[in-house]
């Protein structure tokens, strides 16, 4: 395995700058996300590590060497894409086998690589099909198994489930964090899924127009998020941001905002139910039953929408008022500059 490291790299497509200066260390064996919206660049900053396209500016270093001036065949990645790029006239073993018949290696060390990678991917019975013959999850398995056949310094994954409907795409993120858990692999993955994100990594990376928001755990972006961006993008349903001015119009949290707060975020899962003499009053607007819970939207006095969710002890009308609060420790609060204020103490 390897280590991972970007220095002030900034890629330029002519006059268009679109990552800006990033710096980043990914340990040896660990398990980074890239998320952000579309457009953010995080494909793009795949692409420079596996070497598919060059930085304007900056180095990428692979066990502490440069390798900027080394060509993607040389660097000891090996990429799955969103698309599995299986070659349909094939059957499993031999798109597995093909890159490295292709490097010229002894036919049974492909053997022995191929039937190990086809093991631990559950892939044994399906070595002679085809991959019309195929499902959806069997190929993105089959996608997996040529990248882990090559014993690769580092996994780079584009998005891989996103063409997978959405029970395939749970099963298949526990599948990839066992096999990550047997490789002990460094692994970067891309994706715009955020719930894919938490589920996944051992480090999140948040990015928005080239640039780096936030790099933590799962657990640290989701309790302390570091501006209303990351705040409003982990999370789903996303987290509620109100004017602080909004807020503190209800008696028992006026005590709970202080003067320095433009933005107050609350998850929706924090908040409670409360007398009209304590809380935000909430217009309901709609209540989604959801088995074990329900999701309600409603509107606050000043037309702000609010989500929470709730138990599933009675249904809520659309039109019924009712009243919300939080409690301080479930308060995330930003100041006019979006830089995150310490919440007040209970």
């Amino acid at each position: 395995m390897s280590t991972l490291e970007l220095r002030a790299l900034r890629k330029s497509f002519g006059t268009t700058d679109v990552i800006h200066g990033v710096d980043l260390h990914v340990a040896d064996g660990e398990f980074v996300v890239f998320v952000g919206p579309s457009g953010c660049g995080k494909s793009t900053l795949l692409r420079l590590i596996a070497g598919l396209d060059s930085p304007t500016e900056g180095d990428i270093l692979m066990d502490g060497q440069s390798v900027n001036a080394i060509g993607a065949a040389d660097r000891g990645c090996a990429m799955v894409f969103q698309s599995y790029a299986l070659y349909p006239h094939m059957t499993v073993y031999d798109n597995m086998a093909f890159g490295l018949q292709n490097a010229g290696e002894p036919a049974d060390a492909i053997d022995a690589k191929v039937k190990a990678a086809a093991a631990q991917l559950r892939l044994d019975a399906l070595l002679q099909r085809r991959p019309t013959q195929l499902s959806g999850g069997q190929r993105q398995r089959v996608a997996i198994g040529r990248a882990i056949v090559r014993h690769p310094k580092i996994f780079l994954f584009d998005e891989p489930l996103s063409n997978l409907d959405a029970e395939l795409r749970v099963s298949m993120r526990s599948e990839l964090r066992e096999l990550h858990r047997r490789l002990q692999a460094t692994l970067i993955y891309v994706t715009h899924d955020q719930v894919e994100a938490m589920t996944l990594a051992d480090k999140i990376v948040v990015l928005r127009a080239g640039r780096i928001e936030q790099i933590g755990t799962p657990e640290q972006l989701y309790q302390k998020p570091c501006n209303p961006f990351v705040a409003g993008f982990i999370g789903s349903p996303r987290m509620n941001l109100l004017p602080a001015t909004v807020m503190a119009r209800a008696p028992a949290l006026a005590r709970l905002v202080p003067p320095a707060a433009a933005l107050v975020g609350v998850r929706p899962e924090h908040w409670h139910w409360c007398a009209d003499t304590e809380g935000l009053r909430l217009r309901i607007q709609s209540s989604e039953y959801l088995g074990g819970e329900r999701l309600v939207r409603g509107l606050l006095d000043d037309d702000s929408l609010v989500e929470l969710r709730t138990t599933v002890e009675r249904a809520y009308g659309m039109g019924e008022v009712s009243y919300i609060a939080t409690t301080p420790q479930h308060l995330h609060l930003f100041d006019a500059h979006d830089h995150r204020l310490e919440s007040p103490k209970p």
